[in-house]
């Protein structure tokens, strides 16, 4: 029994320590998953946490870089269309950036904003005409400069209804010619009658402001100078009108641009490098405007102002293939001026007693 009991007693023991040796190493088991899992929790919390913190440091970059960007404001001629195009690519494909830039687009709220502003150091580049800014720099002594071209040939026409018959100057004698009330459209016009041979006295001019196109729609004039060939002539034909146009500078008006670059004295003469950076990435902007126009457009009509100038996408179609070629040339780069262009200009504004002086060119433009 002894014996027995001694067995029983030692069969006991081993089975109490086997449990208990069991136990442990179920616990021990349990406490390093319990630990693994633990880890891998907070690797992953590790890893979101430093995601985060590189997207945080990402942003807080890219803010610092925006800073960093010289702010430029555009004062456009009107609301986007066409010629623009090369602009909102320059900004969509990051152009400006590249040079440092960061190009806001205005639009104008007075008519002559793009010279005004600029003038007073609220924008730093302006899109308006050439005549315009001859007449500000010598008749009101803004100071302000042309540094590049952006059309290189008019876009201004004398246009009508194809039934009116009016082919030429010498069509006018006798007839309504609206324009939108400045002294140079008169100008423009009794100088093309005259080379045409045609008696400036026997035209009548009616001031329709803006109201061109619906003038001439609803028969007020025969014919209008200050239409764009590139805009309202496509547009009066989609709405269904047969049309006819053609070119002042075919009537002995000297080839004048459509829109330059206006920059005021103080940036031209301080921040020179700046502007050629702006020139560089419109330089850019218009080359894909010219070798990729229909996705250039698409940009323009992304952004375009469709409360104020709804856009229609056949018409800016028409409008491209109108102004590639003239915008830039085989014989001039887009961009490019030269003093010959703006002393015909200022010649024949003087001749015709639009400024008071004869300047010099250099007063007026400027090649960086």
């Amino acid at each position: 029994m002894k014996t027995l009991w001694k067995k029983t007693a030692a069969a006991a023991a081993a089975l109490c320590l086997a449990v208990m040796t069991a136990g442990c190493v179920g616990s021990t088991t349990a406490t390093e998953a319990a630990k693994t899992e633990a880890a891998e929790t907070e690797a992953a919390k590790t890893e979101e946490t430093k995601a985060e913190e590189e997207k945080t440091e990402a942003a807080a970059a890219e803010q610092t870089e925006k800073k960093q960007l010289r702010e430029m404001n555009v004062v456009l001629d009107w609301y986007p269309n066409a010629i623009h195009s090369f602009l909102y690519a320059a900004i969509e494909r990051g152009y400006f950036e590249e040079e440092g830039l960061d190009v806001k687009i205005r639009f104008p709220a007075n008519e002559n904003d793009a010279i005004a502003l600029v003038a007073a150091g609220k924008a730093e580049i302006g899109l308006y005409y050439q005549q315009d800014a001859i007449q500000a720099v010598v008749n009101q002594g803004v100071g302000i400069k042309s540094i590049g071209a952006v059309c290189q040939t008019p876009l201004n026409v004398i246009l009508s209804l194809k039934e009116k018959n009016v082919n030429s100057p010498r069509d006018f004698e006798g007839r309504t010619v609206g324009y939108g009330g400045t002294a140079l459209s008169e100008a423009m016009v009794e100088a093309i009658m005259e080379h045409a041979g045609a008696d400036p006295k026997k035209v009548n001019l009616q001031n329709v402001g803006f109201d061109l196109m619906s003038s001439m729609t609803t028969g007020q004039v025969d014919a209008t100078i200050g239409c764009l060939v590139n805009h309202e002539v496509p547009q009066l034909e989609e709405e269904g009108f047969e049309v006819s146009w053609f070119q002042l500078t075919d009537y002995g008006m000297p080839n004048f641009y459509e829109l330059v670059f206006l920059a005021n004295d103080k940036m031209i003469e301080e921040e020179p490098e700046t502007l050629k950076g702006f020139l560089r990435a419109c330089e850019r902007g218009f080359a894909d405007f010219r070798d990729d126009t229909d996705a250039v457009l698409q940009i323009l009509l992304d952004n375009q102002s469709a409360e104020n100038f709804p856009l229609s996408p056949t018409v800016e179609k028409k409008s491209a293939e109108v102004l590639l070629p003239r915008m830039e040339t085989k014989d001039a780069p887009f961009g490019t001026q030269t003093e010959e262009n703006w002393k015909e200009n200022i010649d024949w504004m003087y001749e015709h007693g639009l400024i008071e002086r004869v300047p010099e060119v250099s007063e007026i433009m400027k090649d960086l």
